[in-house]
């Protein structure tokens, strides 16, 4: 049989181990604490649900949709960004529906990639932002994202250093997996030189509403002429406790959303109808709801960060996102994060994300995804307590 040439330049799937083990454990009988896919825990709002079950009765609602969302729900898409961010955009050639920002980023990779075309991507992140554009015939190159370097200085210095030139970036902020913030002045920066070198702009805004502490996360698209140059991308899964529902939105730049509707309208149909008119409801009708929901994971936020300070286990509050980026205690550092997360699963019941599985630059870390209440939050941290109690016992490797 042939050689499938896309596939090969697929890594094998860090998470797949750590899934297993799962499964595995939980057969046994054993209560995991999950803490490692970022999947909200928490219902949908019942206003959203019964607005789907209404609209789920009516048979003309059963038909194919529109592939770039039906216009009411693009209009309330522009709607929100002219309440949020004041930003007007054209829900005709401005705005287009996907199924979840996972599918949206995919496709707007297969829409301007050409083979051998080479773009800019953080190191950690979201896996679905280095391999949509590896999957589409491109070449990646990481720009290290941490604490301790400047991630614009070192954006620079990867554009300069790499020819042909980058054709477009890729950006996330607030950041999975390292919770990373910025300002607006950030973007004034990126545009100013995305104008300068021709450069697209791609930014993952998926936790817009996940913020703590006072912070605002900034709209891309809020910085003058930032339409010229990109687009940007929102889910409903975490302001609206929406993950299966699978509804999302690219909007900005009109020529890169008609290239995404051009390839969209060859791979589907769209969103489920009643699925987009029940999230017209949640757009319109329910901003505090994100509100809400950010507070529940404040509160779960502050338990585990408290809690793992207590053991020793030094971390910082991040001021957004639905995870914690934890470095891994030193004296366990040289196992790496997947054999770290395998040995917290066998021996303390606690599941969390290997950051290797993130890029090579996130092995020093763990994950934690704030999917659990706060009673299993401290369960975790009393399973968590015996690693600190007898390090020696944890470093022995059990087969």
């Amino acid at each position: 049989m042939k050689e499938f040439s896309r596939i090969k330049r697929l890594p094998p799937y860090v998470f797949n181990s750590v899934n297993e083990l799962k499964v595995d454990a939980r057969r046994r009988g054993d209560d995991i604490l999950d803490f490692g896919m970022g999947n909200p825990d928490m219902p949908t709002p019942p206003k959203i649900v019964d607005k789907l079950c209404e609209a789920v009765k009516k048979p003309q609602n059963h038909r194919y949709s529109l592939s770039k969302g039906i216009p009411k729900l693009r209009l309330a898409i522009t709607d929100w960004y002219r309440r949020r961010f004041d930003v007007d955009l054209d829900p005709e050639s401005e705005a287009i529906a996907t199924i979840g920002s996972k599918e949206g980023i995919s496709q707007l990779a297969l829409a301007i990639t050409n083979p051998g075309d080479s773009i800019l991507v953080p190191t950690p992140t979201y896996p679905i932002h280095t391999y949509a554009f590896i999957l589409a015939n491109g070449d990646v190159i990481h720009v290290p994202l941490s604490r301790e370097v400047d991630f614009f200085e070192s954006l620079l210095k990867a554009f300069k250093q790499n020819w042909p030139r980058p054709f477009a970036l890729v950006i996330n902020f607030p950041h999975n997996p390292t919770t990373e913030v910025v300002e607006i002045d950030f973007f004034k920066k990126v545009v100013d030189f995305a104008k300068e070198h021709d450069l697209i702009v791609i930014h993952d805004f998926a936790y817009a509403d996940i913020v703590f502490d006072g912070y605002r996360a900034p709209s891309f698209l809020e910085v003058p002429g930032a339409k010229d140059v990109g687009v940007e991308i929102f889910t409903l899964s975490k302001s609206y406790n929406m993950p299966g529902w699978r509804v999302g939105f690219v909007v900005g730049n009109a020529e890169i959303i008609h290239a995404l509707a051009r390839v969209k309208s060859y791979h589907d149909y769209g969103i489920f109808q009643p699925i987009q008119i029940a999230s017209i409801i949640a757009l319109n009708e329910l901003e505090g709801c994100a509100q809400e929901i950010c507070d529940i994971y404040k509160n779960r936020r502050d338990v585990l960060c408290d809690g793992l300070n207590r053991l020793g286990w030094k971390v910082e509050k991040p001021k957004a996102t639905m995870f914690v980026w934890a470095e891994i205690p030193e004296q366990f550092q040289a196992m790496g994060s997947l054999e770290f997360v395998k040995r917290l699963i066998k021996k303390a019941k606690v599941a969390v994300s290997p950051g290797i599985g993130f890029g090579e630059e996130g092995d020093r870390y763990v994950r934690f995804s704030l999917v659990e209440n706060e009673h299993r939050t401290r369960q975790a941290i009393r399973g968590l307590r015996e690693i600190f109690n007898k390090p020696d016992e944890f470093l022995e490797r059990s087969e």
